[in-house]
């Protein structure tokens, strides 16, 4: 028997109140023109409404639309990583460098699990002045919060990955946003040409650092890895080098690379004590040298 389900849910995000203009449904859009107001966190609804269908597992379609509400915290104020003084004003500025000439276009974090997308893409999003969104959590908020490794174990890899193209199309129709994708988005050549629309940057992990962090963070909630035995470590980096050279071409054709080998050299650190806040300042100044470029050949043409 057919059914029709209807479920909604909510994201908040920073973004600054003069990015959105309220339609007279009450809903917000996005407008073309930004001017320095103060910031205000956007509720992000998103309406799930999968289409007509008996079987069970259709994509879910995803409208999105914005309410705004005051509140007083940041994620650089609220000391969700740490950074000094003086790291805040670089990213602070960086961003302003980085903002002009970026246009309102969207920016994609790729990368292999555990590379650290959410976390420096909250900052990338903080100091720039965007909105974020992470494609795993939208995906689960629209299956009901099913998590990513209940949805692959009930409802199969596909399932998820229809849906996951699903959110990727509808973010790419929107600006000003860093979006963090999953591990695995950059295999559909469909998601680049969403992703294209925007500036891809693909956040380069040492394989033996993510099976660390892997390890040590616990791979209950990474699907990919699970069903084999033995030990942990030696398990996890075995799967991740499975996937690296699956997915290796996928993440190059992202706009630009951030190296956490090369920032430890010219750090001179270990890769596992690399912060975000290095890792964003570095992403900062590859966008930098990226968008630059553009900027420059668009000139001349």
């Amino acid at each position: 028997m057919e059914a029709r389900v209807s479920q909604s849910l909510q994201l908040s995000s920073w973004i600054n109140s003069d990015k959105v203009v309220r339609k007279p449904s009450g809903l917000l859009r996005f407008s073309e023109k930004w001017n320095e107001k103060p910031r205000h966190r956007i509720v992000v609804s998103c309406h799930l409404q999968p289409r007509k269908a008996a079987r069970s597992d259709r994509r879910v379609q995803l409208k999105v639309s914005c309410s705004s509400q005051n509140v007083q915290a940041s994620v650089l104020e609220s000391g969700c990583f740490s950074a000094s003084i003086d790291e805040i004003e670089t990213l602070k500025n960086k961003a302003e460098e980085v903002e002009e000439y970026l246009d309102g276009r969207c920016v994609y974090l790729v990368g292999m699990m555990g590379s650290g997308k959410t976390t420096v893409g909250r900052i990338l999003a903080e100091t720039l002045g965007y909105s974020f969104f992470d494609c795993d959590r939208l995906i689960e908020q629209a299956v009901g919060g099913t998590t990513v490794a209940e949805i692959f174990e009930l409802r199969g890899e596909n399932f998820f990955r229809d849906n996951e193209t699903e959110v990727l199309h509808k973010l790419s129709l929107m600006h000003r946003l860093v979006v963090s994708t999953g591990g695995g988005a950059v295999v559909r050549p469909i998601n680049w040409r969403h992703m294209h629309k925007g500036i891809s940057v693909w956040l380069d992990v040492p394989l033996e650092a993510l099976a660390k962090r892997i390890t040590a963070e616990g791979t209950k909630s990474r699907p990919l890895l699970h069903g084999e035995s033995g030990d942990v470590y030696d398990k996890t980096l075995k799967r991740l080098t499975t996937l690296m050279e699956k997915r290796g071409e996928n993440y190059a054709n992202a706009s630009a690379r951030v190296s956490l080998e090369n920032i430890a050299l010219k750090r001179e650190k270990d890769v596992s004590h690399i912060t975000p806040t290095e890792i964003t300042l570095e992403a900062f100044e590859t966008l930098e040298v990226l968008v630059m470029f553009c900027f420059c050949y668009a000139l001349d043409m």
